[in-house]
C-alpha cells in the first residue's frame, strides 16, 4: 500500500502539473484569440465609419440626395470583406411634419405599391422625422427597412442627437432592425449626420448609417481568427449596465472567460471569449493517470507476491528450524530412554543372577522379566509414547491369569494417566506381583483372588493398592528374594516413593505411590507443538 501510495502521489503531481500547464497555455490561447477578434471587431467598425465619413463629406456637398447619385456612391464604394457583417448603408433625411407628403410620394416612385412612412403621425404626431429613404443594397430585406423613421425610436434617436451634437459617426445601443421583419436577433446602427455646406451654419440634412445585425457583426469578425472551440459574446455597455448584442453558438457560461474593452464607432463595448477547453481531465493528464494507476498496481502485487514469499519462505526456515530441534531432542529421547532401559535391564540380570540357584532358574527369570518390558513398552509404542492408563499396564501383566476361571482378578479404579518411565517401573512392579502370586500365592490355588485398586491422592499422586486372598498361609521369608529387591530398590527408585510391601497371613499386600505428571513435562511433541523446548527435567 506504500508503494502504490507512493506511485499514486507522483501521479497525482505529474497530473496536477499537466493540468496546470495545459490551463496556462489555454489561458495564452484565448488572451491571444480576444486580442485577435477584438482587433477584428475595432478594424470592420473603423472600415464602416470610413465609409459613413466619405459618404457624409459626398452628400454635404449635393442639393439633392438622388437615387441614382447614392446607388453610384455605394457601388464605387467597392465593399470589401471588412464591411461583412453589415445589412448595407443606407439614406435618412431629415424632414419635417409638412414635407411627409412629399416625401412618401418620392419614396412610392417606381414602386407597384405606395410606400408609407412608419410608425404614421396620425398615430404618433412629431415635429420631426428621420425615415429612410435609401438602403444599399436593394435586397427584399432591406425594402422592410424603407420608409420607417428611425427618429420615432428613443435608441435610435439618442444615438442620433448625439452624433449630430458631436458630428462624428455614433454607434447606437441594442435595437431590433426593421429588416427582421418581426424577428428578435438584435443589432446596432451607425449614425453619421450629414450637413448642408452649400449655406451658412451646420443645417442638418440626414443620416448617412450602416445596420447590424449583431450575431452576423461579431460571427464575421471571429472568421479572422481560429475560433475552433471557443466562443464569444459582445455586449453594449452604458451607465455600468451591460446589454447582449450577439453570441457564438456554444456558449457555456464557464470560468474561463476573458474580457475585453472595444470600442465600435465612439460607443464602449465589451467583448469576452469563453475558452472551448471541457473541465475533464487533458487527454495526457488521462494517459497519465491511467499508466500511474496501472503502474501502482503492478507494483503493489509484485511486493505483495514478493511479501508472501518472504514470509513463506521464513515460515519454511523456521520448520525446518524446528524439525531439525525436535530431531535432535528425538536422538537425544531415544538415547535417554534406551540407557534408562538398558540400565533396567542390566538391574534385573544382576539381580536375576545373584539370586537364582542354577541356570534354568536364571534363564526363566530373566525370560519372564524382559517379557514385562516389552509389554508395557507395547502400550507405550501404541500411545506413541505419550500417556499410558494404569487400567491398561494392570490388565497387560495380568492378562495370563485374569482369562483363567479358577481364579478371580478384580480391578477398580478411575482413569489415571502415566508417564512413559513411571509405566515401564510400574509394569515391572505389577509383574512381580503377578510372578509371585502365581507361583507362591492366591493365583497358585483355585479359588485365589487378587484386587487391585487405584485412586488419586492429589493432582500429582496416585496410589495403588495390591491385595491377595484365597490362597496359602503367607510365611514372609527368612531372606529377601528377588521380587522383593525389585520392588523396593529399582520400582521405588524409579518411581521416587517408597513401596510398601506387607506379607500378611491373609496374603502379600502392596501399596505403591505413582507420580502423575501433565503430558507437558514430558512429551517432545506437545512441547514443540506449544513452541517451547523442553528442559532437561521434562526429556527425562
Amino acid at each position: 500500500m506504500v508503494i502504490f501510495l507512493m506511485v499514486m502521489a507522483i501521479t497525482v503531481t505529474s497530473v496536477f502539473g499537466i493540468e496546470r500547464g495545459e490551463a496556462e497555455r489555454d489561458e495564452a490561447d484565448i488572451n491571444r484569440r480576444t486580442m485577435a477578434m477584438a482587433s477584428a471587431i475595432e478594424r470592420r467598425a473603423f472600415s464602416s465609419t470610413s465609409y459613413l465619413r466619405a459618404g457624409a463629406a459626398l452628400l454635404s456637398t449635393q442639393d439633392e440626395v438622388t437615387g441614382t447619385l447614392f446607388r453610384r456612391f455605394v457601388e464605387e464604394l467597392r465593399l470589401d470583406s471588412n464591411f461583412r457583417g453589415a445589412e448595407g448603408i443606407g439614406w435618412a433625411p431629415a424632414i419635417m411634419a409638412p414635407e411627409v407628403p412629399t416625401f412618401e410620394e418620392r419614396l412610392s416612385e417606381g414602386r407597384v405599391s405606395d410606400v408609407k412612412i412608419t410608425p404614421s403621425l396620425a398615430a404618433k404626431p412629431r415635429p420631426m422625422l428621420v425615415p429612410i429613404l435609401y438602403l444599399k443594397p436593394d435586397t427584399l430585406r432591406n425594402r422592410r427597412a424603407l420608409g420607417y423613421d428611425m427618429y420615432s425610436e428613443p435608441v435610435r434617436r439618442a444615438a442620433m442627437d448625439l452624433a449630430e451634437r458631436e458630428q462624428r459617426p455614433i454607434a447606437s445601443g441594442r435595437i431590433v432592425l426593421v429588416q427582421e421583419g418581426g424577428g428578435n436577433e438584435p443589432g446596432f446602427i451607425i449614425f453619421m449626420p450629414v450637413f448642408d455646406s452649400s449655406g451658412s451654419g451646420q443645417n442638418l440634412k440626414g443620416f448617412i448609417y450602416s445596420p447590424f445585425n449583431g450575431p452576423q457583426f461579431l460571427a464575421s469578425a471571429a472568421e479572422l481568427v481560429s475560433y475552433d472551440g471557443l466562443s464569444a459574446r459582445l455586449y453594449d455597455v452604458e451607465g455600468g449596465e451591460r446589454t447582449l448584442l450577439a453570441q457564438l453558438p456554444g456558449w457555456r457560461s464557464s470560468p474561463n472567460v476573458v474580457e475585453r474593452e472595444v470600442e465600435i464607432a465612439n460607443r464602449n463595448m465589451l467583448l469576452m471569449v469563453e475558452s472551448g477547453r471541457d473541465e475533464a481531465l487533458s487527454m495526457m493528464s488521462m494517459i497519465t493517470l491511467l499508466f500511474g494507476l496501472a503502474v501502482a498496481s503492478l507494483l503493489m502485487l509484485v511486493a505483495r507476491l514478493l511479501a508472501q514469499q518472504a514470509m513463506e519462505d521464513s515460515r519454511s526456515l523456521d520448520w525446518f528450524a524446528q524439525q531439525n530441534s525436535i530431531r535432535d531432542s528425538l536422538t537425544r529421547e531415544l538415547n535417554h530412554r534406551v540407557k534408562n532401559t538398558l540400565a533396567n535391564v542390566l538391574s534385573i540380570v544382576s539381580l536375576t543372577r545373584r539370586r537364582a540357584s542354577d541356570l534354568d532358574e536364571f534363564a526363566e527369570g530373566i525370560d519372564g522379566r524382559i517379557r514385562a518390558l516389552s509389554a508395557t513398552h507395547d502400550l507405550l509404542t501404541q500411545s506413541e509414547w505419550g500417556t499410558t492408563p494404569i487400567r491398561s499396564v494392570v490388565e497387560v501383566e495380568l492378562a495370563p491369569y485374569s482369562r483363567n476361571a479358577e481364579h478371580e482378578v478384580v480391578l477398580d479404579g478411575p482413569d489415571v494417566d502415566l508417564a512413559p518411565n513411571d509405566a515401564l517401573s510400574f509394569g515391572l512392579a505389577i509383574h512381580e506381583l503377578a510372578t509371585n502370586a502365581a507361583k507362591y500365592g492366591s493365583l497358585s490355588v483355585d479359588g485365589g483372588r487378587v484386587e487391585v485398586q487405584w485412586a488419586k491422592v492429589n493432582e500429582r499422586l496416585a496410589k495403588v493398592e495390591w491385595t491377595e486372598r484365597g490362597g496359602p498361609t503367607v510365611v514372609k521369608p527368612e531372606r529377601r528374594g528377588f521380587g522383593t529387591e525389585l520392588i523396593e530398590k529399582i520400582v521405588a527408585h524409579e518411581l521416587r516413593h517408597p513401596v510398601e510391601l506387607v506379607f500378611d497371613e491373609r496374603g502379600v499386600c502392596c501399596t505403591l505411590l505413582v507420580p502423575v505428571r501433565q503430558p507437558s513435562e514430558f512429551a517432545l511433541r506437545a512441547a514443540y507443538q506449544t513452541g517451547s523446548k523442553p528442559t532437561p527435567h521434562d526429556e527425562s
